[in-house]
């Protein structure tokens, strides 16, 4: 299968490195200054898939040119969700199909329903304070993290409807750590998920481009990712 990458970064590198093994020649490379004059129905002839990691600001008009050519794509940039109607509007006037995360790392998927579990067994524990907090590299553009705000928004879905302190760092050339805390004048819970590299990141967005490859619709990775192979 042919890939294109749009946003061609430190992660896009990595999955071109790593799309081989999941049965993908990247054919198609969009840089950040490029990508505006990129979208044209030549250069995704023949595409399969795309990866969307671009920055906030660009991702929601990138998006929306991918769905006019109809070709899938996973979006792995942040920051755009409030935005996320016009995007799913114009996936369906396409005709296309598109997969979004804040977050690819399985391993971080599976820990935001852990998160869940404990906001909904302490959602009626007064005693516990709760606390959020996460750190990323510092080129990373928004903050708090999109995995921080699912986070969020899976506490209250869980029915943890008490205040959460939040806080985000960003420093040097760390991949992404996520941490939940509930504190009592009894005892301290901590849950916290940290990404060695960005493989993780970079795995998990080939597996869900595998997947969407040849499908119609608009999809959280979550949600698939009972139904993704190795």
């Amino acid at each position: 299968m042919n890939l294109a990458i749009v946003g061609y970064g430190k992660l896009g590198r990595r999955i071109e490195q790593l799309a081989p093994e999941y049965g993908f020649d990247v054919r198609l490379k969009l840089g950040r200054g490029e990508a505006g004059t990129g979208f044209t129905r030549e250069n995704f002839q023949g595409i399969d898939a795309a990866m969307e990691f671009s920055t906030p600001i660009a991702c929601v008009e990138n998006l929306e040119r991918l769905a006019a050519l109809g070709v899938n794509t996973v979006v792995g940039t942040t920051g755009w969700l409030d935005r996320m109607e016009r995007v799913r509007t114009a996936v369906e006037r396409g005709g296309s199909a598109l997969v979004w995360s804040a977050n690819y790392s399985v391993g971080a998927n599976i820990f935001m329903e852990i998160v869940g579990t404990a906001a909904r067994l302490l959602a009626t524990e007064n005693d516990y304070g709760a606390w959020a907090w996460e750190i990323h590299h510092a080129a990373k553009k928004d903050a708090p993290s999109g995995t921080l705000r699912t986070m969020l928004h899976k506490m209250q879905q869980s029915g943890f409807t008490r205040e959460v302190n939040v806080a985000s760092n960003r420093a040097g050339s760390q991949p992404g750590t996520h941490e939940l805390g509930f504190d009592s004048p009894d005892d301290t819970i901590t849950l916290r998920h940290t990404a060695r590299n960005r493989d993780g990141f970079a795995r998990g967005a080939l597996r869900a481009a595998r997947w969407i490859a040849g499908k119609k619709g608009f999809y959280e990775f979550r949600e698939i990712l009972p139904e993704l192979g190795p």
